[in-house]
């Protein structure tokens, strides 16, 4: 029997790794890459910079992931121009806050071909997904902004705009940044309390005061990059039982739990058990103030929640959403999850 013209056509479209699933990890700050087949095996992962299609446009940050999937289709040994490379796209992007940015997106993946179909989520769904055993549960992040979603194996979902305060949100590390800023200048000219904030931020970027600091950070000669330096500052004052900086820490232990106990309400969860997973560079460095206190809150809040750190990185959770789009055997989750696990403790 001949070739038809159907053939060739399902040719066009069958992709060279045939269930597989071309994964995103694209935070603020780096981007993870896995390219991983049907049976869960990693067969090429790559890592760039930070995603910001809110200040470029999505084609154009979604162009500058292509050498990122050249690398990952490289170690694959495949050929980019080779496509469609898998059959699933599963992308969970930072600043893909609004469904019409996750739409927008979509259109800008889709049109480089790299698979047969596209799936587009905010960067936390990575988050959670990488901490649950099934699509079921609420994650919190934060890192440089704060956000949270909830997921139910149905499909439902709870998320937030988290587009920073107009959509209320407070509590990133920029932000938490900011208020140690704040406190300390109030504090040297008296506006404000005293707190060990005022000489320690100067000491940190090698200036004699409060005032040298403001004006340094204003004309820009400390660069707007290292601000957020502020951060881990604020928690080791608060370590120390500063009571400024600890009120801080204490404000943002509330907004955590507020935001999880909001996304399980939405999603019927809040009586029952459930996993609230925590992640992004403020919650995964173990201050342990912060995780005190939201633990104390969690429990008082929703007592059968279970709140756990993630401990693989979220491009496992963005793969793991890929391979249920494609209705992977459980046996592939584990064989993504084994090649990430973190080694055990000697």
């Amino acid at each position: 029997m001949g070739v038809t013209m159907v053939d060739e056509v399902n040719k066009l479209v069958r992709p060279l790794v045939p269930g597989g699933v071309l994964a995103f990890d694209a935070g603020n700050s780096k981007t993870d890459v896995a390219l991983v087949s049907a049976d869960g095996t990693v067969l090429g992962t790559a890592r760039g910079g930070g995603f910001e299609p809110h200040i470029i446009g999505a084609a154009a940050a979604v162009d500058g992931l292509a050498p990122l999937v050249a690398a990952a289709a490289a170690e694959a040994g495949l050929a980019v121009g080779d496509v469609p490379l898998v059959q699933q796209i599963s992308a969970c992007l930072a600043n893909a806050d609004l469904p019409i940015e996750e739409e927008r997106l979509a259109e800008a993946f889709e049109s480089h071909g790299w698979a047969t179909s596209v799936h587009v989520a905010n960067d936390t769904f990575a988050l959670l997904r990488a901490g649950v055993d099934e699509p079921r549960g609420v994650a919190v992040v934060c890192g440089a902004g704060i956000n949270c979603a909830g997921l139910l194996p149905d499909g439902r979902t709870a998320r937030f705009p988290a587009v920073g305060r107009i959509s209320g949100d407070w509590g990133g590390g920029q932000q938490l940044a900011d208020e140690a800023f704040w406190a300390a200048a109030r504090a040297d000219d008296g506006r404000g309390p005293a707190t060990a904030l005022a000489t320690v931020l100067p000491a940190h970027y090698g200036l004699q005061s409060m005032p040298a600091l403001i004006e340094a950070l204003h004309l820009g000669d400390i660069p707007v990059s290292r601000r957020l330096e502020a951060t881990p500052l604020l928690f080791q004052v608060a370590a120390a039982g500063d009571p400024v900086a600890t009120a801080v820490v204490h404000r943002q232990a509330e907004e955590i739990v507020a935001m999880a106990v909001v996304a399980m309400t939405r999603l019927d969860l809040l009586s029952e058990p459930t996993d609230v997973v925590l992640g992004g560079g403020v919650l995964t460095a173990g201050h342990p103030l912060l995780m005190e206190t939201v633990l104390r809150l969690l429990a008082a809040a929703a007592p059968k929640a279970v709140a756990r750190v993630i401990d693989v990185p979220p491009v496992v959770g963005a793969a793991l959403l890929g391979l249920d789009h494609t209705n992977a055997p459980p046996t592939a989750h584990h064989t993504l999850r084994a090649s990430y696990a973190p080694p055990p403790a000697a």
